[in-house]
């Protein structure tokens, strides 16, 4: 769910989005385009649907909070068994626990999001990563702010207005483009988190992979069980049931398919340019909203439609913009 120019690789977008190895444009290996792009739009179709499994997790009882917990926390099991070293390089490097919280946010918010919530609505409320990539890459980086930025902040602005409108509310001077709801909150928090991801994979990019990808992991274990926990200690949310084979074994295919995808992902990333890489990663938008429309957890309203155009045509502009980059 990203433009990027060290790809990451997500939880969507997602949404842990990181790559083990940085691959220089120029040097890219000789590979037969379809595969790549195959194995993008693998990655895009497992985030795209997962709300789906999450949604299986809490008809069994189990929160999306505590169903992100376990997931990423048997990620970061393999990650360990792998990369040992890994544990090590995120102790001692305080700049990657900014990672880890974003990461674990970036999930938390996402997977919580699109359970509770109108898919498609969280999905394009989440995509507005341009407008916050392009202030934190200021704040952060230090990077210009272009006119081409500028049309991008625009655009996905004007999305997100068209998006939150109330219904029914028309143009009265009362009625704000503003979240209404959890979901809506969760959404916008989610693509915040994952801009902050991004721009930190960036700034973060000579720091070891393995370490970057455990913290993002570990980020989403960590932060999901914390809130998950607070959340069962004030009565907002149920504890875990008892451990049974039906949820035990969605979440061990769920957490299986992610670190796969995540493999997908760094190999189709590694293969194309960033533009392409980002372009082609849209289609989680697609994917979400057609299986969710599909299976009754979302809606396709005009409003919807023409406020999702404009923020995916902002993602695009950024991918476009991210070849000359």
């Amino acid at each position: 769910m990203t433009p990027v120019a060290a790809r990451p690789c997500c939880v969507g977008q997602g949404r842990v989005h990181g790559d083990f190895a940085r691959v220089d444009n120029r040097a890219v290996p000789k590979s037969p385009p379809l595969l790549p792009v195959l194995a993008l739009i693998f990655n895009a179709l497992v985030w795209g649907a997962s709300w789906w499994p999450f949604r299986q997790l809490e008809a069994h009882g189990l929160h999306p909070l505590w169903a992100t917990a376990f997931v990423f926390l048997l990620a970061v099991v393999v990650i360990g068994v792998v990369r040992p070293l890994a544990f090590v390089q995120v102790a001692t490097m305080p700049t990657l626990w900014i990672l880890m919280l974003a990461a674990g946010c970036t999930n938390a918010a996402f997977n919580w999001g699109v359970v509770i919530g109108d898919v498609v609505r969280v999905v394009l409320l989440f995509y507005l990563m341009p407008l916050w990539t392009a202030l934190l890459a200021r704040l952060i980086l230090h990077e210009a702010l272009t006119q081409s930025a500028g049309i991008r902040v625009v655009c996905a602005l004007a999305g997100a207005a068209i998006v939150l409108w109330p219904e029914g509310r028309g143009l009265s001077m009362d009625a704000l483009p503003m979240p209404h709801a959890l979901p809506d909150w969760l959404g916008l928090a989610g693509g915040f988190s994952f801009s902050l991801n991004n721009v930190m994979l960036r700034r973060e990019a000579a720091r070891p992979e393995e370490g970057r990808a455990l913290a993002m992991f570990l980020g989403g274990a960590l932060v999901s069980a914390t809130l998950a926990s607070v959340l069962s200690l004030k009565g907002l949310a149920p504890w875990p049931p008892a451990l049974s084979g039906a949820w035990a074994a969605i979440a061990l295919v769920l957490a299986g398919l992610f670190i796969f995808s995540n493999l997908s992902l760094q190999f189709g990333a590694a293969r194309l340019p960033a533009n392409v890489t980002s372009v082609v990663m849209l289609s989680e938008v697609v994917f979400a909203s057609a299986s969710a429309i599909a299976l009754g957890a979302g809606q396709m309203t005009a409003p919807l439609a023409m406020g999702g155009g404009l923020i995916i045509g902002a993602a695009l502009l950024a991918a476009s913009g991210s070849s000359h980059s």
